[in-house]
C-alpha cells in the first residue's frame, strides 16, 4: 500500500525534472555530503593559550583529493587554517607536522609563501616537526618556519627538481600505433612520451629544472642562515639524509619526538602552558597529537599516494620537488 501511495509523488518529481531538462534548465543536485565549517578540537594540554597543529601529509599538490566526500586541496586547506589561526589571539604558535616526500613545485612554493606571510603578519612562531619523511618540497616548506625538528628516524633532504619523461615510441611501434601531432612549432609537443627527447628539447627542459633548482637553493639560504651558499650547494645534490646527518650538516635544528616539538613550541612562543588544537571537519576524527599522521594504505603501483598515470601522461608534464626513487 505504501508503494502505491508514493507513486504519484515519484511521478511528479520525474515530470518536474523532465520539464526542466526540456526547457533548458539545469538543476545542480548533489547527493554527496558537503564539508562543514572548520571546528576546533583540543587534543592535549590545557589553559587559555593554544598551539595549532597543522598536517602536511602525503603528496603536496593543488589538486583536490578524489573521494565521495568533497574535500579541499592541500594548499587551500592550509591557507584556511592559517587564516583562522591569525584571527584567534589565543593561538600563540603553529606546529607543522610534516610527513611528506614533496610534490609539485607550485604547491610547495604556495604553502611556503603562506607560512612566511603568516609569520610576518602575526609575529607568531611556526615550528616544524618532521616524522617519517620530510624531503624535497616538504623540506622546502620547512624553510618558512622559525625552527625545524626531526624525529630520530626521519629521512629528509632530497633537495632538487625532477621531471619524469617516459618514451613509449618502441612500445607504440609494436602495437602499430603512432602519434602525428599538428603543431605551430617544433617544440610545441615538448616532453611528448611518443618520441625520444631531442637535444634541443632536453636543453629547454633542463633550463627550467635549473631555474627551479636555484630557486630551491635561495629558499634554503633564506631559511638556514647558518649555511653558506657553497655549503648548501654541496648538500643539495639530491641525496637523502638521516636526522643525525641533517642535524650535523645544519639542515635542521634539533632531533626529538612529537611531544618534544610541542614543548619546544611552547618555549618559543614564551608561554608556560597551552592546549594543542586542530581544526577538523565532520569527517575527521582526531583524538591526540598522533591522530591521522600516517598515510592510509595506497593501491598497488602508487608512489607516496601518487597515481603513476598522472606523472607519465604527456599532456600534463610536471616539474616536481619530490623524492621519487622508483615506481
Amino acid at each position: 500500500m505504501k508503494t502505491k501511495k508514493n507513486k504519484p509523488l515519484i511521478f511528479i518529481c520525474a515530470m518536474f525534472l523532465l520539464s526542466g531538462m526540456l526547457s533548458g534548465c539545469i538543476y545542480n543536485i548533489s547527493l554527496l555530503p558537503k564539508p562543514g565549517p572548520l571546528q576546533e578540537k583540543v587534543i592535549s594540554g590545557e589553559g587559555l593559550n593554544k598551539i595549532l597543529l597543522i598536517d602536511i601529509t602525503g603528496f603536496i599538490s593543488e589538486e583536490k583529493p578524489q573521494g565521495l566526500v568533497e574535500t579541499q586541496d592541500m594548499v587551500s586547506r592550509i591557507k584556511e587554517e592559517l587564516d583562522t589561526a591569525a584571527k584567534d589571539d589565543a593561538v600563540k604558535a603553529v606546529l607543522l607536522r610534516v610527513n611528506s616526500p614533496g610534490g609539485t613545485i607550485t604547491a610547495s612554493d604556495l604553502i611556503y609563501h603562506e607560512v612566511l606571510q603568516f609569520r610576518k603578519k602575526t609575529g607568531k612562531k611556526v615550528i616544524v616537526s618532521i616524522l617519517d619523511v620530510g624531503a624535497s618540497g616538504a623540506y622546502y616548506i620547512a624553510m618558512a618556519a622559525d625552527y625545524v625538528m626531526a624525529h630520530p628516524t626521519t629521512v629528509t633532504g632530497s633537495i632538487g627538481v625532477i621531471m619524469m619523461h617516459v618514451n613509449f615510441e618502441g612500445l607504440m611501434e609494436k602495437v602499430g600505433v603512432s602519434a602525428e601531432p599538428i603543431q605551430s612549432g617544433d617544440l610545441k609537443d615538448l616532453g611528448s612520451p611518443m618520441k625520444p627527447l631531442s637535444p634541443e628539447a632536453r636543453k629547454v627542459l633542463q633550463g627550467v629544472i635549473d631555474a627551479m633548482y636555484h630557486r630551491f637553493l635561495n629558499v634554503i639560504a633564506s631559511g638556514r642562515e647558518n649555511l653558506t651558499p657553497e655549503e648548501i650547494k654541496q648538500l643539495a645534490d639530491g641525496r637523502i639524509y638521516t636526522a643525525q646527518e641533517a642535524k650535523k650538516s645544519g639542515l635542521i635544528d634539533a632531533i626529538g619526538y612529537l611531544d618534544d616539538a610541542v614543548e619546544l613550541t611552547r618555549n618559543k612562543a614564551g608561554i608556560q602552558s597551552a592546549k594543542v588544537v586542530v581544526y577538523t571537519r565532520s569527517e575527521g576524527i582526531k583524538t591526540n597529537i598522533y591522530s591521522q599522521v600516517f598515510q592510509k594504505p595506497e593501491p598497488p603501483f602508487s608512489v607516496w599516494g601518487i597515481n603513476p598515470e598522472q606523472l607519465l601522461q604527456g599532456s600534463s608534464a610536471q616539474f616536481l620537488y619530490l623524492w621519487m626513487p622508483s615506481f
